[in-house]
């Protein structure tokens, strides 16, 4: 009512600058410690606590740190630690891959993604995923082009090829790419600048140099697009192609990173409906289908 000392709302931005702390790494840690007591990670626990959680020695030792460094860490005193230490902190608090991305991110670092570009199982539930798109190829991928897991279709699709194993390969190595890919030059360039981007987060990803050191040695054609340079992150566009037992397909791709599991991508290729390419595709699915039996 007009006349009354009601208590003013404080404005948006204030009110939500007095929920952000200016240490939020060391708010984070803290929170982070005192969800973990020592049964927790079989350490012995010895005096009485103040507080739930470990203590910060406790954290320190695990994660193979000095003491005052961690405690300047949570006090906002050292705020730039090392990717180093915080994996290692990362592994003492247990951290799930989000956490430790956030962790990361707090502290203004690049994640190291040496151990989640490794990861190469394909979850069950992404395979039923994958096999829930009886109609359209989808396969998943991870930064060395390496195919981790397709679908029945998808692997219909790249029959033509000697083995289903390796994108970058396929392209360069076997001599069906050039007439399977209608503009190969181009899938050349976007593959190169696809490898090139996967280095980024890497360097040292060894599949990866495993598969960029066959293709130079294979010829000049890969180590020309190599050395230029170019970087692009497979996401979307038109990919044309002839299939020896179906004919000309117009596809589209759509690129969607697995968060689940850093590094993968899911590629789903996808044909306009009511087009001869659709009616092909659907072909090209009847052709592959395992024999029907009683």
């Amino acid at each position: 009512m007009p006349g009354c000392d009601a208590p003013r709302r404080p404005e948006p931005a204030r009110a939500y600058a007095e929920l952000v702390s200016d240490n939020a790494l060391g708010d984070f840690l803290r929170a982070r410690r005192a969800r973990l007591g020592p049964e927790d990670l079989g350490l012995a626990s010895y005096g009485r606590r103040r507080v739930p959680g470990l203590r910060r020695e406790e954290v320190a030792v695990l994660a193979g740190v000095n003491g005052d460094y961690y405690a300047r860490l949570e006090q906002g005193r050292e705020r730039h630690p090392s990717p180093q230490v915080l994996n290692a902190l990362g592994d003492a608090l247990r951290l799930d891959g989000e956490s430790r991305d956030h962790l990361f991110r707090l502290a203004g670092a690049a994640r190291d993604a040496r151990g989640s570009a490794a990861v190469r199982r394909v979850s069950p539930e992404l395979r039923a995923l994958l096999d829930g798109y009886a109609h359209t190829p989808a396969l998943v991928l991870d930064a060395a082009l390496d195919v981790l897991a397709a679908n029945a279709l998808a692997a219909a699709l790249f029959s033509p090829f000697r083995r289903l194993d390796n994108l970058a390969l396929m392209a360069f190595l076997d001599p069906v790419a050039r007439s399977f890919y209608r503009h190969w030059p181009e899938v050349a360039e976007t593959t190169v600048a696809s490898l090139r981007h996967g280095t980024g987060p890497d360097p040292e990803h060894s599949r990866l140099r495993e598969v960029v050191d066959a293709l130079l040695a294979a010829g000049d054609e890969f180590a020309t697009l190599w050395h230029a340079h170019a970087v692009r992150l497979k996401g979307q566009g038109p990919k044309e192609l002839d299939h020896p037992e179906v004919g000309a397909l117009s596809l589209t791709y759509q690129t969607f990173d697995v968060r689940a599991a850093p590094g993968q991508q899911l590629v789903v290729y996808h044909a306009a409906p009511h087009t001869p390419s659709a009616q092909a595709l659907s072909l090209l699915g009847s052709l592959h289908a395992p024999p029907f039996t009683c």
